[in-house]
């Protein structure tokens, strides 16, 4: 399984961005996805989840009702919507892929992306 992720960059307070994951064929039909982020210094942590039917989201609290993530099975891309973005949303986002539940924790995921930078600053 290989994930590829795209999108980020330089946005200023208030601003708007849209990562994307594009995974190997059938990935995200078959795997549960989700977004991580680290920040310098900090652990890596959760930021939302789906299941691979697409009917389960869950996001962490300190971006729910801000971020959406979704996917797009025909082109086997996962996409993170993030508007309201804030200083402290600056991180390295990463996508990871898991045939197993659809957990919180790092850990549990078995695939991951090579990050994108996400930049929140004025």
């Amino acid at each position: 399984v290989q994930l590829v992720e795209s999108g980020g960059g330089l946005v200023q307070p208030g601003g708007s961005l849209r990562p994307s994951c594009t995974a190997s064929e059938r990935t995200i039909s078959s795997y549960n996805m989700a977004w991580f982020r680290q920040a310098p210094g900090k652990e890596r942590e959760f930021v939302a989840t789906i299941s691979r039917n697409g009917a389960y989201t869950n996001y962490a609290d300190s971006v729910k009702g801000r971020f959406t993530i979704s996917g797009d099975n025909a082109k086997n891309t996962v996409y993170l919507q993030m508007n309201s973005l804030k200083d402290e949303d600056t991180a390295v986002y990463y996508c990871a892929a898991t045939p197993f539940g659809i957990p919180v924790v790092h850990t549990r995921y078995n695939y991951w992306g090579q990050g994108t930078q996400v930049t929140v600053s004025s």
